[in-house]
């Protein structure tokens, strides 16, 4: 899946976006993507002069988008909305710096009515960088407008 495909997905753009691709997916069950993590990413600017290292809940929330396309990418949830509910159990074990390629990986935990959680991993060479589970709440927008929200 394309970066354009993706926009059509979930409603983050540059330079809020990070997840540049998806490489596997099988909505509602797990997918796979790529952040790749380049030299003039906004907040390298300030995390830390001298020492780029790619925010932990920076990473955290590219594992959120990734499985955002994963609960969105289902026929007739176009549209939706996902919101981040939790994160439990979060991990950081080594740092993401320019020139990784941060593989973002989220399995399908539960899905009870719009609440459902993930298990998430970023890796970088096979090396476990982060790891957390994701909590979150799928809405249609068009149901929320007939409720008045």
């Amino acid at each position: 899946m394309t970066i354009e495909q993706i926009e059509q997905i979930i409603p983050h753009r540059y330079p809020f976006l990070l997840v540049d691709r998806v490489l596997e997916i099988d909505p509602l069950k797990s997918v796979k993507a790529l952040k790749n993590v380049t030299a003039n990413e906004p907040f390298f600017q300030g995390h830390f002069p001298g020492h780029k290292i790619m925010p932990g809940v920076l990473i955290t929330e590219a594992l959120a988008q990734a499985a955002a396309i994963m609960e969105l990418a289902v026929e007739g949830h176009e549209g939706w909305i996902v919101y981040l509910t939790g994160i439990d159990d979060a991990k950081f074990r080594r740092p993401v710096v320019p020139g990784d390629t941060l593989i973002l990986e989220a399995n399908l935990l539960r899905l009870r009515g719009p609440f459902g959680s993930v298990e998430a991993k970023a890796t970088v060479n096979g090396e476990l960088a982060a790891s957390c589970e994701i909590r979150f709440a799928l809405q249609n927008p068009s149901k929320r407008e007939k409720e008045g929200a």
